[in-house]
């Protein structure tokens, strides 16, 4: 840069004339004499010890004369103190003269012309500084003593406090004076630091004052009067000879990163992360400073120091004129780089380096402050530490600020001073090491904890969105950054034996040129290949070449400044460059030469080296610093990247499987290192599978001619032991939780691809009973665990009594000699459920993933090729060490009883349930059911009826109900209820869709016998089935008898028969709609009284004729009745006869009781009269039959085809006891209560009833983005055409569900209005759409839909049209004419799917819902047209007293609102974003896309963009998908199996997402105090619909009820 202009260094080296004064040429004491007597004047003018008065020099001529004595007085020896002193303060207040204000002490001619006489006492300054004539400062200190020195560091430093004030203050400087003052600061810091550092001379002692003061001066001359050419020269030449001093780097490192910060600004602008500066050194920058100075003095103050690099060869920095006479004088120095002071350069250099990778974190915008608040060093940065009785010069409240700190502004801010820690400090990593007192350590940003990494997210802070290709930094820094990898190291070949690193090594080239010319001999013995690139290396190559000799031969240096010494700055370097490359944006190209540099320098890196105490298996700084800034590698499309992966593989392989691994820095965290570890292993698992038999190039070419290359399918053994046995030894809850996603992705992606390799489509329909385990064409067997001995080396055997896992040996080697699904599977399921059982049930987190990945594992399809007897003795095992793990959580004491051990309970619950939906034949096992009912027992009732061996037996009325808590509780009927219902016939005939039946009342009455039922007629266009109002008849609902038993479910009885009428097989039928927690059923029983297969024969014997009539008459007695004897009328009555009131003076002065007596004697009247009139008209057919002489013939009854069913029914279940219908002590309401269903509202409490799902609802809403996409709208539309969207998200989305149609789907549609129907669409919805990149899916016609027993989730893909349609449904509660239809309860299929009925209001008291069903309008028509439904409520209230109000206040269901019955916990809000450009996520506008996500389930609350979960998916050009998740922070939101950063592969990404979105949800919902389950929330809705529509009525009026007719 200055080649071609001259340097001034000779001046300073030479000194300057103007420095010597005439009295040196007398003889000492004479010359002496004169300057304490004239220098004792001058001071005594300056207002030091009274008034200061003007001078009284008033002439030049004069002036010069002082001058000459003041010169020489400076030179004096320093046990002239006073005098050196005085002629200190002379100067310092002339120089007074170029501020604006002289002071009065100033001579007139030094006023009058400042700067020549500035320039001349700036000169004359030099003199107190350099050594007295024939003495040398070390040995002259040494007479002296410490008082001596520090009185002139005293004086040094008054002299550089005055100069710096000038420079800053003054406006008068010209030019001349300007460089007069920089060559003058030149001179006494070469000086004083020119030569080898003794320890506390006056060079140690003003060793870092002198160069702040040249530094900021420096920058105060770039913004005054910016210096020439030849003093920049000067100034890095004087600076390459002071690189032996450790504050040469700090100051180098504080003035490189002010200048960098303001450069930031400018560059990139407010939105680039600001770089933060402690307030003291930001105000190095003068604030008139433009921007091209800054941009120059940043690039020149950067180079000041020559190669950084040169700090590692002690024969450089010791190549100087004063380290060669040091060496020529002293009698202990042979060679210049053998001085002692050189041991210092290890630190220097790692200082120097740090500095450099900081300022690439700063443009990368990553920089992170150091914290090292407990330092309580003095000087660090000296090479030997001060004495303990020196006291500090300066004062401390004056020294060097150094501290900064890069991160947002918006999250520094307000930070307080004492917490920015400057270069000059030791770097922590973690809050564990919370000081540092050494200058060895990794990189900057490795040391930062988030609170992200609850979600298992890294935990570095993101990068700068405009931060600069990885190129241009690469062309600043690189050349420093890759010398200084390279230090120490020698190249070396991969040997390709398929397994470990070799042995043999060769040189590594000086230097990697891009070679287009040369592709062509890719793999041959003088190239390297990497995707297109080559390499070659100088076949005339050297080690010498990159290193000093001296440096060659260990045996000349000392042990101190061998090449193993300077690790820590070859790691800041390696963790730079590696911070660097993993910055590479989506499409960015990097040089093929850098990327092949890096390359060669990682692979040097990883190396193991074997270490001279013996260990080969050491983590130094090297390997820790590439481990924790590398975590990206893998995850970006690098060009040749994998042919890393056995390299990292061999370093990994060092790291995970040893839990007491120390790593040599004190700095680096262990949980961190394996945290980093486990992102690259996460990020290379799917490698094997994926490309399969690809070879691996080697980076550096052997010398063996036929050697295997290695593939990727090879590395698959070793990346699944490293991964089992990374899980065994792992401590941490998030690393344990990032290896058990890993561990569940590898057994999926196995099984997938054994599907794929046969052939196999993979079934997007839930589980089904197909989904057996079956081995996987090995010969394992596991009716013992000794069998595992074919998938393990030296596994324990598992005894059959070994139910508490008490004697397992878990830290078992993990070497699988088989690669299948099955291994795996059997692998992982022992593994997790063993640490589950010991380690991990007391951390939630851990446990909850650890039952995800258990509950993925169930859902696994492995390849079919043989069915073996062990793939169910594996299944057993699996779901008694779940019930096992219940059992132990429910027994500890008390006092562990918390949410947290609840939590882990139900969720242990759920995974049971879904291994026993996926494996109906385990309740075929006697064992296998009689573990499970116990432990749903020991759920619901708190002890098992069965206790330890020898305990009598239980009964169920002896027990006292004490469940866990009631969460427990719930969970454990649920189980119940999926064994008795659902394991083994889920899918139910009604389809995956729905738990229910699709009938309603509507449905079972189309399907009657009896005409009337029908009447009036159904039409098919009626859309509201059993509520419609179209009619001016009854209601479907009035043909039904309505019945809550044990206050928890509801019973509709329908007396009526269903089919066709058939007269001869007319049996009491009865027909139920069974409405209870878990859903609705319908059932139809019939009272038979012989089997159907029976029922055609004739069973009454045929007409036997009339009998012959007997002669015989018989006498009838004629006899009046008595109620009492005769006798009773002759006893004479008492008083006490007379006590008891006759019935008519009981109502006497009653009118009520009259009245009542009087109504029951006018119907006993007409009773009696009617009797009477029955009597006679049958008395005179009888004489009209005599009188006719006829004969009436017997005849047998007709066969009776009226029944009352319903008490049939009840009677035969046992409801109508005596016990049955008591109240019971503990509950206001009966076992059996009738309903009145002509109260307002019953209808609309019904419809609400039947539309809360027996099942979690989920939705997940996915997007599709776009390069450099920011709006909503935009994103939105992407998805109208295939054409804009990539193929594979098309892939994607089909891999999530199966297709369904809104309007005909029973289940849940991702919209609450949508969900539980089945309706026909309109004509404009099922048009097919032939082009689409997932609009198809958007909510308004169709979904994505998966359910399993426990859960249904649908998937939408929002767009604006859809985005519209919803507005439309949420605004007002409604919808209009033709958008949908109504009736969210009715699922009939034929006449409840042809039109729209506009619904009906609801009352002022309840919230405003869609389609009420209440039939205050019917009860008006039908009052109005004088229908039988009145006359019905009549006769119900002639028969029973009308039922009380209901109850103002409801037992509350979570929040309340439109969706709190739905979802009384919330809506969990989950996003999948498919990224083009990775570096889009930050810029994805959330809040607004929520907007298009409505579900329904909102209750009345914006959605939160913080309270959403994102599922960010980015396709590599591989063929790869990396994940990253964004999401709220929370103790129990890291949800698997997706890890952030992980790479995977599309075989199982459609699985992975949909585990993790429902995984998510459901830990959500665990969170949740106010969240009650589905089957809790029906059965509060039923009680309070008792509550609300119950007929008191005691047990007659009960029974004259049913015996009545159902009102029609």
């Amino acid at each position: 840069m200055y080649s071609e202009w001259a340097s001034l260094s000779s001046l300073i080296h030479n000194g300057n004339e103007e420095n010597f004064s005439v009295l040196g040429k007398f003889p000492m004491v004479e010359g002496k004499a004169v300057a304490v007597s004239v220098v004792k004047h001058l001071a005594g003018n300056l207002g030091i010890s009274q008034a200061a008065e003007p001078s009284p020099l008033t002439t030049d001529r004069e002036v010069l004369w002082c001058m000459e004595v003041v010169c020489f007085g400076l030179s004096l020896p320093l046990s002239e103190h006073d005098t050196i002193r005085d002629c200190v303060f002379v100067y310092c207040e002339w120089l007074s003269a170029l501020h604006p204000v002289p002071k009065i002490s100033v001579p007139k001619p030094v006023c009058e012309d400042p700067n020549l006489y500035a320039r001349k006492m700036i000169n004359h300054f030099h003199n107190l500084f350099v050594p007295r004539k024939g003495e040398a400062w070390p040995f002259l200190y040494l007479d002296i003593g410490h008082d001596v020195i520090n009185r002139q560091a005293v004086l040094c430093h008054r002299v550089l406090r005055t100069l710096q004030t000038l420079a800053q203050v003054s406006n008068r400087m010209n030019r001349e004076t300007w460089e007069s003052l920089l060559l003058f600061l030149l001179a006494i810091n070469d000086t004083l630091l020119g030569p080898p550092t003794v320890k506390d001379d006056v060079g140690d002692q003003l060793c870092e004052r002198v160069l702040s003061v040249l530094f900021e001066v420096w920058l105060l001359a770039c913004s005054r009067c910016f210096p020439s050419p030849p003093l920049w020269k000067t100034f890095r030449e004087m600076c390459m000879n002071w690189r032996h001093r450790m504050a040469l780097i700090e100051q180098w490192n504080r003035v490189n990163l002010v200048l960098t910060s303001k450069l930031l600004e400018f560059m990139y602008g407010p939105s680039f992360p600001e770089l933060k500066v402690s307030e003291e050194d930001a105000q190095l920058i003068p604030s008139g400073m433009t921007n091209d100075c800054i941009a120059q003095a940043w690039y020149r103050f950067l180079h000041c120091i020559g190669d950084p690099v040169d700090l590692c060869h002690p024969a450089i920095i010791s190549q100087t004129q004063k380290f060669l006479q040091y060496a020529i004088t002293s009698e202990d120095v042979v060679d210049p780089y053998q001085h002692p002071c050189l041991t210092q350069l290890p630190k220097i250099f790692s200082k120097a380096i740090r500095g450099i990778a900081v300022l690439v974190d700063s443009f990368l915008g990553i920089a992170q402050p150091y914290m090292d608040e407990g330092s309580s060093e003095k000087k660090e940065s000296s090479s030997h530490p001060s004495s303990a009785t020196h006291s500090p010069t300066p004062p401390p409240q004056r020294r060097l600020a150094k501290s900064f700190s890069v991160a947002p502004s918006s999250a520094i801010k307000g930070m307080p001073k004492a917490s920015l820690i400057g270069l000059t400090s030791g770097r922590t990593v973690t809050t564990s090491h919370s000081t540092a007192t050494t200058n060895s350590g990794p990189s900057s940003t490795s040391s930062l904890t988030s609170v992200l990494s609850n979600l298992g997210q890294d935990t570095r802070p993101p990068l700068a969105p405009a931060r600069p290709k990885c190129n241009s930094i690469l062309h600043m820094f690189g050349e420093w950054l890759f010398e200084a990898a390279h230090i120490g190291c020698h190249g070396s070949t991969h040997i390709s034996d398929n397994s470990r690193l070799g042995e043999a090594s060769t040189k590594r080239p000086s230097s990697l040129l891009l070679d287009g010319s040369v592709r062509k001999s890719i793999g041959s013995g003088n190239s390297l290949g990497i995707q297109g690139m080559v390499v070659n290396a100088s076949p005339s190559f050297s080690p010498a070449s990159s290193q000093p000799a001296s440096l060659n031969d260990a045996t000349e240096l000392p042990p101190t400044l061998t090449i193993e010494k300077f690790e820590s700055g070859r790691a800041e370097a390696l963790g730079a460059l590696c911070r660097i490359f993993c910055a590479k944006k989506t499409g960015e190209e990097i040089l093929p030469v850098y990327l092949a540099r890096f390359y060669l320098a990682l692979q040097q890196g990883l190396r193991i080296p074997e270490d001279r105490s013996g260990d080969a298996r050491v983590c130094g700084e090297v390997l820790s610093s590439i481990i924790l800034n590398s975590a990206d590698l893998f995850r970006l499309d690098l060009d040749g990247v994998q042919v890393l992966v056995p390299y990292v593989l061999d370093a990994l392989e060092i790291i995970l499987p040893d839990k007491e691994l120390s790593p040599k820095s004190q700095y680096v965290s262990k949980t961190e290192l394996r945290r980093a570890s486990i992102h690259l292993l996460l990020s290379m698992l799917v490698l094997p599978l994926h490309f399969q038999t690809l070879p691996i190039r080697e980076l550096s070419s052997g010398s063996e001619k036929n050697y295997n290359p290695l593939t990727f399918i090879q590395l698959k053994p070793r990346l699944m032991n490293l991964l089992i046995n990374a899980l065994q030894v792992e401590s941490d809850p998030q690393n344990t939780q990032m290896l058990l996603g890993g561990l569940l992705l590898s057994v999926q992606d196995a099984a997938a691809y054994e599907e794929m390799e046969q052939g196999i489509q993979l079934d997007q329909g839930p589980d089904t009973p197909s989904n057996l385990l079956s081995s996987a064409s090995d010969t394992m067997s596991s009716h013992s665990l000794s069998d595992y001995r074919s998938l393990t080396e030296d596994l324990p055997e598992l005894q059959e009594g070994d139910a508490a896992f008490g004697n397992l040996y878990y830290d078992y080697p993990c070497r699988l000699s088989k690669n299948s699904a099955h291994a795996l599977f059997v692998q992982a399921t022992y593994l997790v459920c063993h640490r589950l059982m010991s380690s991990w049930k007391s951390d939630l987190n851990v446990s909850l993933a650890a039952l995800e990945l258990l509950a993925g594992l169930a859902r696994t399809h492995i390849r079919k090729t043989a069915r073996k007897l062990t793939d169910d003795l594996e299944c057993k095992r699996a779901v008694k060490w779940l019930c096992d793990y219940v059992a132990q959580q429910c027994s500890r004491p008390p006092p562990a009883h918390s949410k947290d051990l609840h939590s882990s309970i139900v969720a242990a619950f759920q995974t049971a349930a879904t291994w026993l939906s996926a494996h109906p034949f385990l309740l075929h096992d006697k064992e296998c059911l009689t573990t499970v009912l116990e432990v749903v027992e020991l759920g619901i009732s708190g002890t098992k009826s069965q206790g330890k061996p020898g305990e009598p037996i239980k009964m169920k009325e002896e027990k006292e109900l004490k469940p866990a808590s009631m969460r427990v509780r719930d969970a454990a009927e649920a189980l119940l209820t999926v064994i008795l219902e659902q394991v083994g016939y889920f899918p139910s005939p009604c389809g995956a869709e729905s738990l229910s039946s699709l009938l309603d009342e509507a449905a079972l009455l189309r399907h009657c016998r009896s005409p009337s039922s029908l009447t009036p007629p159904f039409h098919r266009n009626c859309s509201n089935s059993f509520y419609s109002e179209q009619y001016k008849g009854s209601s479907p609902l009035h043909h039904f008898r309505y019945f809550v038993i044990e206050n928890s479910t509801m019973l509709a009885l329908l007396e009526e028969p269903l089919g066709v009428s058939d007269e001869q097989d007319s049996q009491p039928t009865v027909t139920l709609l069974i409405r209870g927690p878990f859903g609705r059923h319908a059932w139809s029983m019939q009272l038979r009284h012989l089997p159907r297969h029976k029922s055609g024969s004739k069973y009454h014997a045929p007409n036997p004729g009339r009998p012959i009539p007997m002669g015989e008459t018989s006498v009838r007695p004629d006899f009046k009745p008595r109620y009492f004897p005769e006798s009773v009328d002759r006893i004479p009555l008492c008083k006490v006869d007379h006590s008891i009131p006759s019935l008519e003076s009981t109502f006497v002065e009653d009118e009520k009781s009259s009245m009542e007596h009087a109504h029951l004697a006018r119907l006993m009247e007409r009773q009696v009269a009617a009797e009477a009139a029955a009597m006679q008209k049958s008395k005179a057919l009888l004489e009209q039959i005599r009188d006719s002489g006829g004969q009436v013939e017997c005849t047998p009854p007709p066969v009776c085809h009226e029944f009352q069913t319903a008490r049939l029914f009840l009677s035969h279940f046992g409801f109508l006891s005596s016990e049955s219908l008591k109240e019971p002590l503990n509950s206001p309401i009966a076992p059996l209560m009738a309903l009145d269903i002509n109260q307002p509202g019953f209808s609309h409490d019904l419809e609400t009833l039947d539309g809360i799902s027996c099942r979690t609802c989920d939705t997940v809403h996915l997007f599709y983005v776009r390069a450099r996409q920011k709006t909503a709208d935009e994103i939105l539309s992407n998805v109208n055409s295939s054409s804009t969207v990539n193929p594979h998200f098309l892939e994607f989305l089909s891999s999530l569900g199966w297709p369904v149609s809104v309007h005909k789907h029973p289940g849940w549609s991702g919209h609450v209005s949508t969900s539980w129907r089945v309706t026909e669409s309109s004509s404009g919805f099922d048009l097919p759409v032939s082009d689409h990149g997932g609009s198809l899916y958007n909510g308004e016609n169709k979904v994505l839909y998966w359910a399993d027993v426990n859960s249904e989730i649908a998937f939408v893909v929002p767009t604006l049209k859809s985005q519209k349609f919803m507005d439309t449904i949420s605004t007002d509660g409604s919808l209009t004419s033709g958008e949908l239809s109504s009736g969210p309860a009715s699922f009939d299929r034929s006449f409840s799917d042809r039109g729209y009925l506009p619904p009906t209001p609801v009352p002022p008291e309840k919230p405003m819902r869609t389609f009420s069903l209440d039939l205050e309008r019917q009860q008006q028509l039908a009052q109005q047209d004088g229908s039988a439904g009145a006359s019905s409520s009549n006769m119900a209230n002639e028969i029973m007293p009308p039922a009380p109000p209901p109850p103002t206040r409801q037992k509350r269901l979570g929040r309340q609102g439109p969706g709190s019955l739905h979802s009384s916990g919330g809506d969990t809000k989950v996003l999948v974003v498919w990224l083009e450009s990775f570096e889009d996520w930050i810029n994805v506008p959330i809040g607004d896309l929520l907007n298009s996500m409505a579900t329904g389930l909102e209750g009345g609350t914006r959605p939160s963009e913080r309270e959403s979960f994102v599922i960010f998916l980015h396709a590599l050009q591989t063929g790869l998908l990396r994940v990253k998740l964004q999401g709220p922070s929370g103790r129990m939101t890291l949800a698997t199996p997706l890890v952030d950063g992980m790479v995977v592969s599309r075989r199982v990404l459609g699985t992975l997402v949909r585990q993790t979105s429902l995984n998510m949800c459901r830990r959500r919902r665990l969170e949740n105090d106010a969240y009650h389950p589905p089957h809790v929330r029906r059965r509060l809705k039923i009680q309070e619909m008792t509550q609300k529509y119950m007929i008191k009525m005691s047990e007659p009026e009960l029974y004259t009820y049913l015996f009545s007719s159902p009102p029609s």
